[in-house]
């Protein structure tokens, strides 16, 4: 299993702008070859526990903050879009922005006080805030409509125009996948980048060498909320109703279990992650009986083989760097015999 693991992350490791290529074109052609709106339905529903992953990844994997209050901000960010849509009749793109605002802004306030808490204090800290935002969700009648949820938020809609077709809400998620993971890669390859996996490293280490770490841990928590109220905002926007329950404690343990399976500290761990767990328990319907335990044991079994998840701990260049000397070593001895 190890060996067949292996084998498989150098071969990604190796061709690297292939895949992403490959995965690329899948995602553009998909509409086309499948029209079938389950399917699609399916493939949009990704997009958003992608973007929640990447978000969670982000703090959890790269920070090393353990949080288990991402449905809050997932939360906050679809009431912002659904009440400035159905209220104000708000396009998506503003709504999306106000999502981000206020989630960031909130992830900014509870980073603000508590981040100098550690371990499982501060993920107890980030559970109770998540449960007080759904209380305020389940409560404030005049403004979610409590249990009852909000009803009637308007499709994707750019400047007076709505799409309102599977094919556009599915082609707008691939765009805020791809936007989300240029952002993240432009901070995590820049001297935040640096900065950040320091403090996961070592604190102390981290703060000896003139790195502000209370500072970038709330900016990075923010920019995590923030991330997270851009799903919020795409999810509202796709379901066209939402209620409290679809951001409860067991939406963070999913998005939590999907960092975890793909790999913390890996961007395309969270793809993969997000991919497998949101569509394995539809691929596994016709077992309805079965399907739960099925799934189960392929998370026990990958937690026991890989227990840095699937993608978690690889390092592609230093792969690539080993793959080559291999190769010249091969042509070295190639070339001896000659």
């Amino acid at each position: 299993m190890k060996k067949m693991i292996n084998s498989s992350l150098k071969f990604i490791a190796k061709n690297q702008k292939i895949i992403l290529a490959i995965f690329l074109a899948l995602c553009l052609t998909f509409p086309i070859f499948i029209s079938n709106s389950y399917y699609l339905g399916m493939a949009i529903l990704f997009f958003v526990y992608a973007i929640l992953t990447l978000s969670l990844n982000l703090i959890t994997g790269y920070v090393g903050i353990t949080s288990l209050g991402q449905a809050a901000f997932f939360g906050l960010g679809a009431y912002t879009a659904a009440i400035l849509s159905t209220r104000f009749q708000v396009d998506f793109i503003i709504g999306c922005i106000c999502a981000i605002l206020v989630a960031g802004i909130f992830g900014a306030l509870l980073g603000l006080p508590t981040l100098r808490i550690k371990g499982r204090y501060l993920a107890i800290v980030t559970l109770g805030f998540s449960e007080i935002v759904r209380m305020v969700e389940l409560n404030w009648m005049e403004l979610t409509r409590g249990p009852q949820g909000i009803s009637g938020i308007q499709g994707i809609k750019f400047f007076g125009t709505t799409f309102n077709s599977y094919k556009a809400k599915y082609y707008v998620g691939v765009i805020l996948l791809v936007l989300v993971l240029y952002f993240l890669n432009r901070i995590l390859k820049s001297s935040h980048g640096r900065a950040i996996t320091a403090i996961k490293d070592d604190e102390l280490a981290a703060a000896s060498m003139g790195v502000n770490v209370y500072r970038y841990k709330v900016l990075m928590f923010s920019f995590s909320a923030a991330i997270a109220g851009v799903a919020g905002a795409y999810y509202a926007h796709y379901m066209s109703f939402i209620d409290p329950n679809a951001f409860n404690f067991e939406q963070s343990i999913l998005i939590l279990s999907m960092a975890i399976f793909g790999g913390l500290g890996s961007l395309p761990g969270s793809i993969i992650g997000a991919f497998t767990l949101s569509l394995l328990p539809e691929l596994l319907r016709f077992m309805a009986d079965y399907r739960q335990i099925i799934y189960g044991f392929i998370l026990v079994v990958t937690v026991i083989f890989r227990p840095s998840g699937l993608m978690g701990k690889v390092n592609f260049g230093q792969i690539n760097q080993k793959l080559s000397m291999k190769e010249d070593e091969l042509l070295y001895e190639k070339n001896s015999r000659n």
